[in-house]
This record gives structure tokens, sequence and C-alpha cells, in this order.
């Protein structure tokens, strides 16, 4: 696959990545556990706010591989 097509399709990926986590984390922020802290709270949303970066970042480095040479 060519650096453009896996660019495209990564950016895709991340896209729906940030989508979904996003929606995940505002739903399980509403659980009552965490809602009647605030000191969970605050570590919740640090987690939550970086916590999509684990799973982008072998999305991004496979977009960032080099062509195969032909």
């Amino acid at each position: 696959m060519k650096i453009r097509q896996r660019k495209l399709l990564g950016t895709v990926a991340l896209l729906v990545l940030v989508v979904v986590w996003s929606l995940l984390a505002m739903a399980l922020a509403q659980a009552p556990v965490i809602a009647g802290s605030k000191l969970i709270q605050l570590v919740y949303y640090i987690v939550a706010g970086l916590g999509w970066v684990l799973p982008a970042m072998p999305i991004i480095s496979w977009m960032a591989r080099p062509d195969p040479a032909s």
C-alpha cells in the first residue's frame, strides 16, 4: 500500500478513534462512582483525555512507514 493510501486510511481511523473514544468517555463519566467524587473525576478526566494517545500511536507509526522498495 502506498503512503498516500495509508495516510488517508490512517486519518479516517484516527477520526473514528477520537469520536468513539470521546463518546465512550462521556458515557462512562456519568457513572455514579465517577460522578460522586471530585478527586475521582479529576483522575478520570486526565486519564480519559490522554488515553486515546496510546491506541493512536500504532496508527500513526503505520501511516509514517516508508513505501516498500519496488
